[in-house]
C-alpha cells in the first residue's frame, strides 16, 4: 500500500524536533514502524538506548515500578499526586502528569504535553504539547504536536480477534504488520469527547473527530469525521 504524503513521517509530524529535552527519531519509511517491538531503531529501542545513557530520576512521594526499566522524571515536570508510571519511561521538561494518570512501560512524553486526570499510556509517545487530559486511553500510537483528546476519547490498539491490525486507505486493506497498533495522530488534530479510532487509524494534520464518532482507515489532512 502506497500511503499519502501527507500521512508519512514528515507530512504527520513536520514539527517533531521542536520543543525541549529528548525527542525520538522518527524517520522510518513507514510512520507506524516506529511502533514496531523488535525494531532496532523503534520506540522500543531508542528509549532504551535514551534511559540507559540518562538514568533514573525520581522524585519523592511519585508511585513508580523500575523493575524492568528507569523512569526519568525531568526536574521541570508537574507530577501530582496519585499517579503510577512504570518504567521504562521518559518525562520531559514542562510535562503535566495529573492526578489518576497511569504511565506505563514506554511511554515517551515530551515537553509541555499533558497527560491528565484517569488517562493511561502504554508504548506511546506524545510530542511537544500534545495532550491527553481527562478519561483517555493511548495505547501503541504517536501524537503530534498540539493534538487534543476530548474527554474519554480512547485510541483502540488490538483487533478483539487478536490478529495483525490492518491499515485502510479507501477499499483497499493492508497488513501493518503489527498486532497493536493504536492511531497516528498529525499535529494538531482535534478528537471530540468519547470519539474512538479503531486500531490502525492515521490521521492528517488539523483533521477533526467530532463527538461520539467512530473512526476507520487512513486519511489526509483536514479530514472531518462524524
Amino acid at each position: 500500500m502506497e500511503i499519502p504524503n501527507e500521512c508519512s513521517n514528515d507530512g504527520l509530524w513536520p514539527n517533531r524536533q521542536s520543543g525541549d529535552g529528548h525527542v525520538p527519531q522518527l524517520d522510518h519509511s513507514l510512520p507506524w514502524m516506529a511502533l514496531k517491538p523488535d525494531s532496532e531503531d523503534g520506540l522500543k529501542a531508542q528509549l532504551d538506548v535514551l534511559l540507559q545513557t540518562i538514568g533514573s530520576n525520581l522524585r519523592h512521594g511519585v508511585d513508580s515500578d523500575e523493575t524492568n526499566g528507569p523512569v526519568y522524571i525531568d526536574n521541570s515536570a508537574n507530577i501530582e499526586p496519585g499517579v503510577y508510571i512504570i518504567g521504562p519511561a521518559y518525562i520531559g521538561p514542562n510535562a503535566s502528569i495529573r492526578q489518576g494518570a497511569y504511565i506505563r512501560q514506554y511511554s515517551w512524553i515530551c515537553s509541555n504535553a499533558v497527560v491528565g486526570h484517569c488517562s493511561e499510556t502504554k508504548h506511546s509517545i506524545l510530542l511537544s504539547k500534545a495532550k491527553a487530559p481527562h478519561f483517555n486511553y493511548v495505547g501503541d500510537s504517536i501524537l503530534g504536536s498540539g493534538v487534543n483528546l476530548g474527554a474519554g476519547v480512547k485510541l483502540s490498539n488490538l483487533r478483539n480477534d487478536g490478529k495483525n491490525v490492518n491499515l485502510r486507505l479507501g477499499d483497499e486493506k493492508s497488513d501493518s504488520g503489527l498486532r497493536k497498533f493504536g492511531a497516528l495522530l498529525g499535529e494538531e488534530c482535534q478528537l471530540g469527547c468519547n470519539a474512538v479510532t479503531n486500531p490502525g487509524v492515521i490521521l492528517g494534520i488539523a483533521s477533526f473527530v467530532h463527538p461520539n464518532a467512530t473512526v476507520t482507515g487512513i486519511h489526509g489532512n483536514g479530514s472531518v469525521h462524524r
